[in-house]
């Protein structure tokens, strides 16, 4: 939340205020959309602030500290704007939001009261809620180094540093047949062995799904062809036709990111640390002193 500015501290004390609320919705997907409550259009900092669009918000609670902000706001469903289908393909899960209270009089005095992202979003009865959720909400999350014997880095991230557009480990192809949004078959994937993009992603780049990514459970081989299954079906319509992009996965072992990756330097696992049976081992003069089963 901004410091109120001198201006606009003036512009309240004045008694009589011009004072209207406005609303920006930052998709992961690069789109942008703006709402006001009042009853022109409203543009500034780039943003095209739509009116008449039904918005409104309840009152927003903030608090000093660490506590989250949060408030909830409330629109009409529609196809120029916020729509059925957009909500059911996720496209608004976790975006970004900015709400400012300016001066419809002059934009140039204003207020940004509120800056998170959308949490919880319900519709109902031809009207969508949204709960926001203020930045200090992150901090719920559990933080810090997990020392474990898996790879705690994300393929590509920052700790990883694997170039994701490294040939070979990418292909964009044309989806041959599509069952249930889940499973997507082709006759072959030359160059690529079973499984290789196992625990990868498949990113929809046309039609109706243009954006969408989902986690891939198994890539194997059947009688009909290639198979790639996804833990989840794309929230949005994938024809025949369309190009995805299949990323490679990594399933977080040391002889992965030596073999498949060459990428062992970056390996952020601990492969040798003791396994949680090592506690109970006891002498042996033979075998695997690991604590298991001794059969």
């Amino acid at each position: 939340m901004a410091d109120l500015s001198p201006d606009f501290q003036a512009h309240v004390q004045s008694g009589l205020t011009t004072l209207c609320r406005a609303w920006a919705i930052s998709r992961a997907d690069g789109v942008v959309l703006g709402f006001t409550d009042h009853d022109q259009s409203l543009g500034f900092e780039g943003y095209s602030f739509k009116a008449g669009t039904g918005l409104t918000a309840l009152a927003l609670q903030q608090a000093t500290g660490l506590s989250v902000d949060n408030t909830e706001a409330i629109g009409g469903l529609s196809d120029v704007s916020v729509s059925e289908v957009d909500i059911d393909a996720g496209r608004y899960d976790g975006a970004e939001v900015r709400c400012w209270l300016v001066n419809w009089a002059d934009v140039s005095v204003r207020w940004l009261m509120f800056r998170g992202s959308i949490g919880q979003l319900r519709r109902a009865g031809g009207a969508f809620h949204a709960e926001l959720r203020g930045l200090s909400d992150a901090l719920n999350r559990p933080l810090g180094r997990v020392y474990q014997k898996p790879c705690t880095a994300v393929l590509g991230d920052s700790a990883c540093r694997f170039a994701l557009d490294t040939p070979g480990y990418r292909e964009e192809v044309p989806v041959e047949q599509v069952v249930r949004a889940q499973e997507y078959r082709w006759p072959d994937l030359a160059g690529y062995e079973p499984g290789w993009f196992a625990r990868g992603t498949l990113e929809v780049l046309s039609g109706a799904a243009q954006g969408l990514t989902g986690v891939i459970k198994q890539d194997r081989v059947e009688a009909t062809g290639r198979v790639i299954e996804l833990w989840q079906p794309i929230r949005a319509e994938v024809l025949p036709g369309d190009v995805v992009r299949l990323q490679a996965g990594c399933d977080k072992r040391m002889e992965s990111c030596r073999l498949k990756f060459n990428n062992l330097v970056n390996h952020q696992g601990f492969p040798d640390i003791p396994g949680e049976d090592w506690v109970m081992s006891v002498p042996k003069q033979n075998g695997a002193n690991t604590g298991g089963s001794r059969r």
